[in-house]
């Protein structure tokens, strides 16, 4: 365990094989007319839970891909609102974890790539997919593509985009930064947090992988959309700062500020300078 920071800022990181649940349940979440049944944890979401639920629910904050997020959920009710933005598009989803968003996204676009750097979660992510490309009421337009991804792993992109040369019109994400949580938050929550551990080095990465990604698609103006929650300041200054070295600029969506769960939300939309 690791504690980095001032009282408000403390970072405590759990090696993730602690923390390995497969007692996973069918879940339905609604996003406007959407709705997406799943596998996942329950300890951060209840059945039949959209924005509004999440907001008002209780939620003790795992980190880890085997559920959804706050941010998840933010960029799911945005993706929804905006879906004119998705169709025809061809999108690659960053940390997808088990998939709430590419497979909201897959009822739009033409193609779907959902990555993830840990294999129990690439397991489930599968799973749900399989899921819904199976059911008899599929909405799903797009191909749907489960791969792993870490970031800074140049083999395992150059990999992915063997196949997409042209890159991707939109990369998305959310809550997909290290998560940091405070020593109070977890006497508050009762519980132990995971931190997946990718540490405050896992933001270059992020970037260097965002930045590739926007490089390999710049005629098409691709634009990566970051729903992100804040649970520190420090993270709240990285993230901007790491976007602004990597010559991208970070600007947040109007209308998108939302409060979940007592943690202020927002959308970002990020571009290459």
């Amino acid at each position: 365990m690791e504690r980095e920071g001032g009282e408000d800022d403390e970072i405590v990181c759990l090696d993730e094989s602690f923390f390995i649940n497969d007692n996973y349940q069918l879940t339905t979440f609604t996003f406007g007319a959407q709705v997406i049944d799943l596998h996942c944890l329950q300890s951060a979401s209840n059945c039949k839970c959209g924005l509004t639920d999440y907001i008002h629910m209780s939620a003790d904050f795992d980190l880890t891909g085997q559920l959804v997020w706050p941010g998840a959920v933010l960029l799911n009710d945005y993706l929804s609102k905006n879906a004119e933005m998705l169709q025809g598009r061809s999108i690659i989803e960053l940390g997808s974890g088990v998939g709430i968003t590419g497979i909201l996204c897959s009822r739009f676009c033409r193609e779907v790539v959902l990555t993830d750097h840990n294999e129990e979660v690439l397991k489930i992510l599968k799973k749900n997919i399989e899921l819904h490309e199976s059911s008899q009421n599929s909405l799903c337009c797009a191909e749907l593509k489960a791969e792993k991804l870490e970031w800074g792993n140049s083999d395992q992109l150059n990999c992915i985009l063997q196949g997409h040369p042209k890159g991707f019109d939109l990369v998305l994400g959310a809550d997909i930064y290290i998560q940091i949580c405070t020593i109070h938050q977890l006497v508050l929550y009762a519980c132990f947090i995971v931190c997946n551990c990718f540490q405050q080095s896992s933001i270059p990465l992020l970037f260097d992988t965002v930045e590739k990604l926007l490089g390999v698609a710049r005629e098409k103006k691709c634009k990566f959309i970051l729903a992100y929650v804040s649970r520190a300041k420090v993270m709240d200054t990285l993230v901007i700062s790491e976007a602004i070295r990597h010559g991208l600029q970070i600007n947040e969506v109007t209308g998108t500020q939302a409060v979940v769960k007592n943690l202020e939300g927002v959308v970002f939309e990020v571009t290459l300078g």
